[in-house]
């Protein structure tokens, strides 16, 4: 597949080249081909099954392409993430919130500040009350997770995404945010909600985005571009308004929710 945006080399937050990805005889991805520029927001669609939170889980580190080269920021990744010395800095909200039931918001949020041995008490909790009033939730700290809605929950999920970290952001290129699901299960205004953080949450910490929906409004929103992933491989991909109008296939299919087109389910 050919960069989206025709971003060069440089420029380039995620490039796959020739990336495939077996469990056993089952190939998952085969020959993948994506490059997702510095600063984009990129959507993954496509039916389930078909391998795109995988490709969260490649981009995260914690599975390696059985084939092919994978790079973040022009580095290429060859070790599991628990193996590196020095990982990029990548954040994944997952489709549920992950929140740790037994440790308040601001102790869930701030969890991982709490390794640093450059910030006090009093410094953790500044941060992590930045980052809750950034994302709407100002004067949670010291509630439970249980004590909070569906929609808040998720919210924390993000605030812990994006919270700096002195130890990460000292060194690093702008983060990687992988968003899986985001917005699966939610009501339409909760939806609009989650979609504007997804935007709002990429310009805060000046990073680059990857999300994996099924959900439209989630696409339109949220993303500057759009892949279409289907038979191991993209079958297309370009911008946000090129999705809307154009004449393929997989993508036509895709939006009209038809159960005519090329892509079926596969038979046992």
């Amino acid at each position: 597949m050919s960069r989206p945006g025709g971003a060069a080399a440089e420029s380039l937050a995620i490039e796959l080249r020739g990336v495939g990805l077996r469990f056993g005889a089952k190939a998952v991805l085969n020959q993948l081909d994506l490059d997702v520029s510095s600063g984009q927001k990129v959507a993954v669609v496509g039916p389930s099954g078909v391998g795109k939170s995988t490709i969260l889980r490649l981009l995260a580190g914690l599975l390696l392409p059985s084939s092919g080269r994978l790079s973040l920021h022009g580095q290429q990744q060859i070790y599991l993430r628990e193996d590196q010395d020095n990982p990029m800095d990548v954040r994944m909200v997952f489709q549920s919130p992950a929140l740790l039931a037994s440790l308040s918001v601001a102790e869930n949020v701030g969890f991982l500040l709490q390794r640093s041995r450059r910030l006090s008490p009093a410094d953790v909790r500044a941060r992590v009350s930045r980052v809750l009033e950034e994302v709407g939730l100002r004067g949670i700290e010291d509630l439970m997770p249980g004590q909070l809605s569906g929609g808040m929950q998720k919210r924390v999920s993000f605030a812990r995404a994006i919270v700096e970290d002195p130890v990460i952001d000292a060194g690093h290129h702008p983060p990687l945010l992988l968003f899986d699901e985001p917005t699966a299960g939610l009501d339409p205004v909760a939806c609009t909600r989650i979609e504007d953080m997804i935007v709002k949450a990429t310009e805060f910490v000046g990073g680059t985005a990857v999300v994996v929906s099924h959900v439209m409004s989630t696409i339109r929103r949220s993303a500057d571009h759009v892949v279409m992933l289907y038979g191991g491989c993209a079958q297309w991909h370009g911008s946000v308004q090129e999705f809307e109008m154009t004449d393929n296939p997989y993508v036509q299919q895709f939006r009209s929710a038809s159960l005519q087109g090329p892509m079926q389910p596969e038979l046992a």
